[in-house]
């Protein structure tokens, strides 16, 4: 009883280590950029160019995670990878060098979560414990982030974000080898060939099916670039004070703790199928309503609706990954997903939101709802499709 209470504490408390990080990188590293010096289309190409190189990266680096005797192993060098590159940004002045030191910090740091998501999928179905539990932890963690860094950076000024990211960088690499469990990639301990993993990969990658929901969640979790990369700007050329901001920040991850943490009943009554279609519907109504600029008070209501446009697209996609795709090649499917939707269809949102912020302001909103509306499109067909997708896992 205390092994099974102790892993979802140690995987929880990993988690919000690494949403420390990324609580503050989120919505502040624009921030951070602008006081240097930078425009929103310099803004936009740095924030977007690991996002954009995260399919390809992300794949090859689960290829290359599955070839190690332990899942962990490979966290703890990306974890290194990534603080590595936060430290570089200290170092470093300009677009060009930021822009390499930012590369590499982030594609470290993406790699990072799909890991240690299969690990604490594997570990929840085995000793029966919600994956939901340890994963609210880590938005605990990104909520504390963005109220503390909220209040703070009027204090101390953007060079807080930089050295508060070098300091949780730190900590995930500590984390990684003390907290994360010490789990098999294979049930029986062996190593995977390069070509068996090579080949489960381009497997998944002709399912179309597969495809289709990686798409349908790409198109919605791509609709929030425009929020993470300008909203604190936007916010703070309404009169929003960068407090106020942080509590927003806030608000929008306190819902998804109470969503992770208490909607496993309504979970498991929609299934993953029409979890995904009202996420993407909550992400059409919240960016079209952002698209105007509503007053403070009104930002409160329609922040808890990333509950639904990151929260339930993010547990759907990933039920539907888990399901279409075979034990064996679970880091390829979860760093796929990751990367399709939070890599590659981010990125592009972010190349566009750059310009979009510097030519219309916050309207820019509004391309975001007409990615959010075809994620809702490919979720309703997804749904029809449901009986055919519940393929057994080999």
């Amino acid at each position: 009883m205390q092994a099974l209470r102790a892993t979802p504490l140690r995987l929880g408390l990993f988690y919000a280590v690494l949403y420390l990080s990324s609580g503050v990188a989120t919505p502040y590293i624009g921030l951070w950029l602008h006081a240097g010096g930078l425009n929103g289309g310099e803004i936009g190409v740095i924030l977007a160019t690991p996002m954009l190189a995260r399919l390809v990266a992300g794949a090859i680096l689960a290829v290359w995670a599955d070839g190690f005797r332990l899942r962990r192993t490979a966290i703890l060098i990306l974890a290194a990878i990534s603080a590595a590159g936060h430290c570089a940004l200290l170092l470093t002045s300009g677009f060009g060098p930021w822009l390499a030191a930012w590369f590499v910090a982030s594609v470290g740091f993406q790699a990072c979560t799909p890991l240690t998501d299969v690990i604490t999928l594997r570990r929840a179905a085995t000793e029966g414990f919600a994956y939901a539990t340890p994963r609210g932890m880590g938005s605990a963690g990104y909520i504390l982030a963005n109220v503390v860094a909220g209040l703070l950076i009027p204090r101390f000024g953007p060079a807080l974000v930089i050295w508060w990211l070098v300091a949780t960088g730190m900590l995930i690499v500590i984390g990684s080898r003390l907290l994360v469990p010490p789990d098999p990639v294979t049930d029986d301990g062996a190593r995977i060939t390069g070509k068996s993993r090579l080949a489960g990969t381009g497997a998944l990658l002709k399912d179309p099916v597969f495809m289709l929901m990686l798409g349908s969640v790409a198109f919605v979790q791509a609709a929030h670039a425009f929020y993470y990369a300008f909203s604190t700007l936007l916010w703070r050329a309404q009169g929003i004070a960068p407090g106020w901001s942080g509590v927003l920040w806030g608000v929008g991850v306190g819902v998804e703790v109470v969503f992770l943490w208490f909607g496993e009943p309504l979970r498991r009554r929609l299934g993953p199928e029409r979890l995904l279609i009202l996420g993407a519907a909550g992400a059409l109504v919240r960016w079209t309503a952002y698209a105007f600029s509503p007053p403070l008070w009104l930002l409160f209501p329609l922040q808890a609706l990333h509950s639904l446009s990151f929260t339930a697209t993010f547990i759907a996609s990933l039920e539907l990954t888990e399901r279409l795709s075979p034990r064996r090649h679970a880091s390829a499917a979860q760093s796929l997903n990751a990367g399709l939707s939070l890599g590659l269809a981010s990125g592009l949102a972010t190349l566009a939101a750059g310009p979009l912020y510097d030519h219309v302001g916050a309207l820019g909103y509004l391309a975001m709802s007409a990615s959010a509306g075809l994620g809702l499109v490919g979720a309703i067909w997804l749904y029809r499709l449901r009986p055919n997708s519940e393929t057994m896992k080999s």
